[in-house]
């Protein structure tokens, strides 16, 4: 009989992991901590079957390749960007205090330089997984605090790749940086990358659409592994770059792919799979026997872990500006260390920078840290009631807080959602006009900026959060949705409808095929930007050929009425059209303001001789007061009237020089 040592390490490994989550699972425990516990049973420092480690251990890098893999192809500068004045501030000022603490305790256990730098850097990262499946759970991954919980642990993603580049040039024999080594260090994964971005961003994906091409998804997924395992293997036996470092690599250049959708579904079940395997090896690295001669240290290693980054997170709340809410959601996710740690300290006990077991009690932190992680989740009312028992506290923390909902005595007004580009302009011309609106956005310092303005707004993610329920839609007069993502916008929107039947709703469209989407949702009005630049250019041609100013414009508006339908198939346009051509081209309105100094002003319009001097007449006068239309001969100029005249080219200007006004 064929001895099959490798197959049945896998058979062995898989079955106790199935087995040790649906354990968990039943313990409503996350399932990581199955796996690991399944790992220390056929570990070799446990009794009963002992499982070969090294052959796991090689199988579980291909977990590491795939886990990378996925963060790169899931990597979003845009993500990050939308969450940064948390995110960027707070990751930083965590990180960099949980490995200072991590580092003191470290050199209390008497761990040497190097090592203590590893423990501190290994249990300021958190679980990716983990973090994840417990938003999910608890229903807040949607949220403006869970969003700003991913963005947070994206910037701590980032972190992980430039520390395993950099773990290298600890190793010296006094134990600080080796700046020659760091030198040459940065200079290959300068090449690593430059190689990447200027062939294998251009070779990668053409690769990928070919073999998409053919029709065979076996080819396409084959194709997907090449990349991802050939690059990561590439990047540490070409360049002596780590293999998690080149797997992160090459998922961003894929995630530029434009099948960089169907690249994600496909590489799930290779990533989950071996996954699972990579955290039942870790699992067997446990060395039950150290840890419980040393369960002090492992106490007070948990203890940091969970609670000392808990606290450390919520102290960042006094330095940003963010709802205490926010950081208490965050702290609950944050507290715990997972993947990356294990890939860290896999990195630091290949450089000789940690012992077996020392790395076996960050494990165990870890595990333990894992299992403790759902029930930090619920301290977070407990913990949120106990803080407002300080006031003072409360209000250092709580920055941009709770929403006050608008005061039933504002109604009538405009709900403004985004202070955009497009919302900036919006909400310039309507304060000009002194329209009473509500501005909502989810970036602070628009929201500061607005505040310093005077202008009434509401911090929070209209699309992820209960906030829109404070601007007072039932009361509006209108609803201006100016955000570009058609998923949020479709939120809001449908949201607002089912608060009041009766508002009007205008939305932007950001794609074609959102205008139908959006106006099924219940939105009056949708404005598709380039659609609507299209429309503007026709507008534009036909005004210059001269044909009637109003006519031009009722036929624009039956194409947005038709959805920005461009093929002239509807009754309303074809009529429109045949309306242009038999109009006069030589008639038009157009509308001059009366200046300082005219001579006109305080003459009646029979006085004036406008009609008989120019050939121009006016037909409307606009005021403060309103708007009078066909005046009579006896109605008296005054300055500042926004006169309107229908005449032709010439005959408006004459008008216009005899008044001696302006286009308003």
């Amino acid at each position: 009989m064929h001895e099959l040592p490798l197959l049945i390490n896998i058979a062995v490994a898989l079955a106790a992991a199935l087995i040790g989550g649906m354990i968990a699972k039943f313990l409503r425990l996350p399932t990581i901590v199955g796996y690991m516990l399944a790992g220390i049973v056929i570990g070799p420092f446990t009794p009963g079957y002992i499982g070969d480690i090294s052959t796991i251990s090689e199988l579980a890098e291909l977990g590491v390749i795939f886990l990378m893999f996925g963060v790169g192809l899931h990597f979003s500068i845009e993500d990050l960007w939308k969450v940064r004045s948390i995110a960027i501030p707070g990751a930083i000022g965590q990180m960099l205090v949980t490995t200072l603490l991590g580092y003191g305790l470290a050199k209390l256990l008497g761990w040497s330089h190097s090592s203590a730098i590893v423990l501190g850097l290994a249990i300021s990262i958190a679980s990716t997984v983990v973090l994840l499946r417990g938003l999910m759970d608890n229903g807040l991954l949607n949220t403006q605090h869970g969003q700003a919980a991913v963005g947070w642990l994206i910037l701590e993603d980032i972190a992980t790749v430039l520390i395993l580049l950099l773990m290298p040039t600890l190793v010296s024999g006094s134990g600080g940086i080796d700046w020659s080594s760091l030198g040459f260090t940065l200079l290959k994964a300068a090449a690593f990358f430059a190689l990447l971005i200027f062939i294998g961003r251009k070779l990668i994906p053409y690769m990928l659409m070919g073999t998409a091409k053919s029709g065979s998804r076996e080819l396409f997924i084959l194709a997907v592994l090449a990349v991802s395992v050939g690059i990561a293997l590439a990047s540490t036996k070409i360049f002596d770059v780590s293999i998690a470092l080149g797997a992160f690599a090459a998922g961003v250049v894929v995630n530029e792919s434009k099948l960089s959708h169907q690249v994600s579904a496909d590489i799930v079940p290779f990533r989950d799979a071996f996954s699972v395997i990579f955290f039942v090896s870790i699992g067997m690295m446990v060395d039950v026997n150290y840890i419980g001669r040393n369960i002090p240290a492992l106490i007070a290693l948990v203890a940091l872990i969970t609670v000392g980054k808990y606290l450390i997170t919520l102290t960042m709340g006094l330095f940003i500006k963010q709802p205490a809410k926010t950081f208490l959601v965050v702290a609950a996710g944050l507290s715990q260390i997972g993947e990356f740690s294990f890939i860290l300290g896999q990195a630091g006990v290949s450089l000789g920078l940690l012992s077996q077991d020392q790395y076996s009690i960050i494990l165990a932190g870890a595990l333990l840290s894992i299992t403790v992680n759902p029930l930090m989740y619920k301290v977070t009312d407990p913990a949120e009631n106990l803080i407002r028992k300080f006031p003072f506290l409360w209000r250092q923390l709580d920055k941009f807080g709770e929403q006050p909902p608008i005061p039933e005595s504002m109604s009538d007004h405009v709900v403004v959602i985004g202070y955009g580009r497009v919302g900036h302009h919006i909400v310039n011309v309507l304060s000009n006009l002194k329209v009473p609106l509500v501005v909502l956005d989810s970036n602070v310092d628009r929201i500061e900026e607005l505040t310093e303005l005077g202008i009434p707004c509401l911090y929070g993610d209209a699309g992820n959060s209960e906030v829109i329920s404070h601007a007072g839609l039932e009361r509006a007069r209108l609803l201006v949705v100016t955000t570009p993502d058609d998923a949020a916008t479709h939120i809001i929107v449908t949201a607002a409808r089912a608060v009041s039947t009766d508002l009007h709703i205008i939305a932007r469209g950001g794609t074609d095929n959102s205008v139908d989407h959006l106006y099924s949702s219940g939105a009056n009005h949708v404005i598709q930007p380039e659609l609507e630049g299209g429309l503007q250019v026709v507008r534009r041609t036909l005004l210059d050929l001269g044909f009637s100013l109003r006519k031009v414009q009722q036929y624009t508006d039956a194409v947005r009425t038709d959805r920005y339908n461009t093929a002239i198939d509807t009754k309303e346009e074809r009529q429109f059209l045949n309306e242009l051509l038999i109009a006069s081209d030589n008639i038009s309105l157009n509308w001059l303001c009366l200046q300082e100094g005219s001579k006109l002003s305080g003459k009646t319009l029979v006085d004036s001789k406008i009609r008989e001097k120019s050939g121009a007449s006016i037909v409307a006068i606009s005021r403060p007061s309103g708007l009078i239309s066909n005046p009579s001969p006896q109605t008296t100029l005054k300055q500042g009237d926004v006169i309107g005249l229908i005449g032709d080219e010439g005959q408006l200007k004459k008008a216009a020089e005899i008044l001696g006004a302006e286009s308003p």
